[in-house]
């Protein structure tokens, strides 16, 4: 099943990691932001990477 939504919850801590590992969905201002017109389907891999690295736990996708 493709990944049709993701979203970063309150509480980043904007590391970095997540747009180290997937920067054609993932970028960093103050904190980390996905980009919404990505197509999430191409980075599946990537956004679960993401997810499960994350050090706080706050990405998320479906």
């Amino acid at each position: 099943m493709a990944i049709k939504k993701v979203w970063i919850d309150e509480g980043c801590i904007a590391c970095g990691n997540c747009e180290a590992v997937c920067p054609e969905v993932f970028y960093l201002t103050d904190f980390s932001n996905v980009k919404e017109d990505a197509d999430f389907s191409k980075y599946e891999k990537g956004i679960k990477e993401a997810a499960d690295d994350c050090p706080v736990q706050v990405i998320h996708y479906e």
